[in-house]
């Protein structure tokens, strides 16, 4: 019996082992048949010839030659016609996944259905002729193809007619250049039966220079403005076609704004002579009179220089009441203000506003300027600024500015709502209500009162069992904008209105719950703007104060369990006093203090040579900065310029920078009435130790266009927070941090640094910082693009009371505590923001011991996955 089920169990069992045996084999002939398919739709797409037609050949490359020299040069390629299909590393993906789509998806189901009476009827029997006939408009007979169609590139094709008009353009760019004797020809060479590439022989000959400029100006008044002008026509410079067009805005720039009114670019023309000169030309300016029609005649006569005789401001101007009759009217500064009702304004809000003087010549700048300040207002719809010759004047040299200001509505009420990321908030949701009140003042100031709120989401706070949302903030806001500078003597002289300044008043209260600290925040500001010159702003905080206050500082360890942990492992080996713990772990509160107040009195085995000991310190130190109340009352300068000339613009850089000093003015204060200092020798305010530090930001961004659609940006990053006098350390509100979806993103945020440490703790900040990433994108597939990115930089305490080694910066070779993550991303265009996607690899981390730094932990298990909206930098 037993040996029957002996053998019955064998029998079961090579049963099962011959069952998953053939299973296992299923699979991988699964994995086999998957694998080869996959190859086969490949090599199938990767056929770039595939939609080549018979007889034609795809473009695959061209080639420029110079005198016989092979040419590099990008911009002079750009002037082509006809460019190859675009690739990444040479493979031509948008290309392929045009090829995989059907060219006659009509066909294809005629072929199936139509042409097959057999196949028509069966299917008939389960579908009527009418919805078999809607298949033919389906996703699967013609929408997938059409995409297909629309998310690549149809190849291009070697066309003799595009190369002869790439030889035409390339002959217009040398010209332009000062070659006249370019000549041009091309050639196709086969590669294969369906490959070509077209090589274009350029013969430049000698290019021709500027022998002299003179000058024909018919209006005398225009001869004289014109001697004050630097020409960039220069003598001795070789001849281009751009200089002659700047040249000429030049001209009609700087007579229009010395009072020719009617004067135009088109009045001014060159004749360009070469006859009987060898590689020279003679230029001649010639600017002509002002042509007018009158009757059915074109008649001339010399440009007048008009002045500004009026100046009429209409301040409730709209559509419906142009015709009507004015019923108020002041006059301020030499100008008048008119109301079709009550003037509501007080005049100089308005007239401040306006750079066009009565008595002065007209000028363009002044008028663009003005609708500059006017429309900065945010009080008026789009302004508008006419110019009438004035018909007092028996010379008709006069003008009458007039200016049509239509009010916006006093009130108005907005709101928003946002899906938002953040280095801590893995997703949130933000709301807000805003009310605008304009005029406030009768001054044109505008008041801004808002409501906030926001839940979220985050995996980096410690008690996130609580529930899905587990971060929550709501707060209230106000901002008053005074549009000029609110200060006890003049600043024209320094802050000219040209830069259309502005006052603005800003206070803040917020609080986050469910965090577990529960923060109340409290913010105020007294701040300037400006903008000194086109693309650059500046801001003065000349007062900012924060006031932070911890609801819950008790509930630290229970928010912060990472720190816990540590310090609870480090307890369990040398903690002297029972009481201390519970269940073998310490107690929260009263046992995690006093544990480091043991630690840190030497009331325990550790000795501050101990790295337990300096990790006990740690740990404190940052407990202590998280949960103390902060009061900051700062001055701070901020710098901004760019070159971004657009939102299309790829080829620019951008500037930041700060300059911020805290406590400076209440320690002077303290020092000059005498207030005496508490027991940790520091003074207070409010029963408060208040922050004092010096900080100090450089921030640069650059972008380069790289072919016709990839795009090489970098950023570089550096800051600093020094803290003396009355603090030994930066608020944590002030530090800085490492890692995340816009910094390295190799590491989480707050998980990197300080220096060569490894802190466990939840939050790693520190009060210097360097960083520098590059990263290049490039375009995949319709609204698709990719990314391959390196970042580098780390965070370190410096010159504050951090005593912990290796996190801090003393000398130059603590620059080798550089952490690098280099990995690839991907992006989404939504048009008006775009979704990524980065996967970021631990290439060299600094963490770890000397000889193990690099790449050891570049492998899927150590890699960081980031979300985020619109790109890094």
């Amino acid at each position: 019996m037993n040996k029957c089920f002996f053998s019955l169990k064998i029998k079961n069992s090579l049963a099962k082992n011959l069952r998953q045996s053939i299973l296992l084999k299923r699979k991988k002939n699964g994995a086999k048949i998957a694998v080869f398919i996959l190859i086969s739709v490949l090599f199938y797409a990767c056929n770039s010839e595939k939609r080549v037609p018979a007889r034609k050949q795809l473009l695959v490359k061209n080639e420029i030659f110079e005198n016989d020299k092979l040419l590099k040069n990008q911009t002079i390629y750009d002037q082509l016609y006809q460019q190859p299909n675009s690739s990444i590393l040479g493979y031509r993906m948008l290309l392929n996944i045009y090829n995989l789509a059907n060219p006659n998806p009509d066909s294809t189901f005629n072929l199936k259905y139509l042409n097959n009476k057999k196949k028509y009827d069966r299917e008939v029997r389960w579908l009527s002729a009418k919805q078999i006939e809607g298949l033919r408009k389906s996703f699967w007979y013609l929408g997938i193809h059409n995409f297909l169609k629309q998310t690549g590139e149809a190849p291009v094709l070697a066309d003799t007619l595009r190369a002869v008009k790439s030889l035409t353009r390339l002959k217009s760019y040398y010209f332009n250049n000062g070659y006249f004797d370019i000549k041009a020809s091309y050639k196709i060479d086969s590669l294969a039966p369906k490959k070509a590439q077209i090589k274009y022989f350029l013969v430049t000959g000698n290019p021709y220079f500027i022998d002299s400029v003179k000058t024909k100006i018919k209006t005398p008044a225009l001869d004289s403005l014109y001697q004050k002008i630097k020409s960039v026509l220069i003598p001795g410079n070789q001849y281009k076609t751009e200089d002659f067009e700047n040249e000429k805005n030049q001209i009609s720039t700087y007579f229009r704004n010395h009072g020719a009114f009617r004067f135009q670019p088109n009045y001014v023309n060159f004749d360009i002579d070469t006859i009987n000169k060898k590689n020279k030309a003679t230029i001649v300016l010639n600017v002509e009179n002002y042509s007018y029609q009158e009757n059915d005649s074109t008649k001339t006569e010399p440009f007048k220089i008009y002045k500004i005789s009026d100046i009429k401001i209409y301040t409730d101007y709209s559509a419906t009441n142009h015709n009507q009759p004015v019923r108020d009217s002041v006059a301020y500064n030499n100008m008048t203000l008119y109301g079709f009702q009550k003037i509501k304004y007080t005049p100089h809000a308005i007239t401040d506003a306006i750079f066009i003087t009565k008595g002065d010549v007209f000028s363009d700048t002044k008028t663009v300027l003005s609708t500059r300040y006017l429309n900065n207002l945010k009080t008026f719809n789009y302004p508008t600024i006419q110019y009438e010759v004035d018909k007092k004047d028996t010379t008709a040299q006069s003008l009458v500015a007039k200016i049509y200001l239509t009010p916006r509505k006093k009130y108005s009420f907005g709101y928003t709502l946002d899906a938002t990321h953040s280095n801590i908030e893995d997703f949130g949701v933000t709301g807000s209500i805003t009310e605008t009140v304009r005029n406030v003042f009768n001054g044109a100031e505008t008041l801004e009162l808002s409501a906030r709120g926001n839940i979220g989401a985050s995996n980096d706070i410690a008690n996130s069992n609580a529930g899905f949302f587990n971060v929550s903030e709501y707060g209230v806001d106000a901002k008053l904008n005074f549009p000029r500078v609110l200060f006890p003597v003049k600043t024209e002289k320094i802050i000219p209105k040209s830069m259309i300044p502005s006052t603005v008043f800003s206070l803040g209260l917020s609080k986050q719950t469910n965090i577990g600290l529960d923060k109340e925040n409290f913010t105020g500001s007294f701040s300037y703007n400006w903008t000194p010159k086109k693309n650059t702003t500046s801001r003065l905080d000349l007062l900012n104060f924060q006031f932070v206050r911890n609801l819950n500082a008790s509930n630290y360890f229970h928010v912060y369990t990472s720190s816990y942990d540590a310090l609870n492992d480090i307890a369990k080996t040398y903690n002297i006093e029972s009481s201390n713990v519970e269940n073998g772990n310490l107690i929260v509160e009263s046992g995690t203090i006093g544990f480091t107040n043991q630690v840190l009195t030497g009331k325990t085995a550790l000795t501050p040579n101990d790295v337990e000991f300096q990790n006990v310190n740690s740990i404190e130190q940052q407990r202590i900065r998280l949960t103390d109340n902060d009061f900051i009352l700062a001055t701070n300068f901020n710098f901004t310029k760019t070159s971004r000339k657009d939102l299309q613009d790829n080829d620019f850089y951008t500037f930041r920078t700060k300059l911020e000093s805290a406590g400076t003015i209440l320690s002077a204060i303290s020092a000059i009435g005498n207030i005496p200092k508490n027991q940790n020798g520091n003074y207070e305010i409010f029963n408060l130790e208040y922050s004092e530090y010096i900080k100090t930001e450089f921030d640069l961004i650059k972008h380069w266009s790289i072919g016709k659609s990839g795009i090489f940006a970098m950023r570089s990053f550096f800051g600093i927070a020094i803290p003396y006098g009355n603090s030994n350390s930066i608020p944590f509100s002030k530090s800085y941090f490492a890692g995340g979806s816009n910094d390295n993103r190799a590491w989480q945020p707050y998980n990197l640094g300080p220096g060569s440490s490894s802190f466990s703790n939840d939050f790693n900040e520190a009060n210097m910082k360097i960083a520098i990433s590059g990263e290049y994108r490039f375009p995949i597939a319709g609204k698709w693009g990719g990314a391959l990115f390196a970042d580098a930089g780390n965070i370190w305490n410096v010159l504050d009371a951090v005593t912990y080694e290796s996190a801090k910066f003393n000398s130059i070779k603590d620059l080798s505590e550089i952490a690098v993550g280099t990995g690839f991303g991907l992006r989404y265009d939504l048009s008006f923001f775009v979704v990524r996607l980065d996967l970021g690899f631990k290439t060299y981390n600094p963490a770890k011991e000397i000889g193990e730094r690099w790449f050891t932990q570049y492998n899927f298990a150590n890699s960081v996955f980031n979300f985020g909206i619109n790109y890094p930098f």
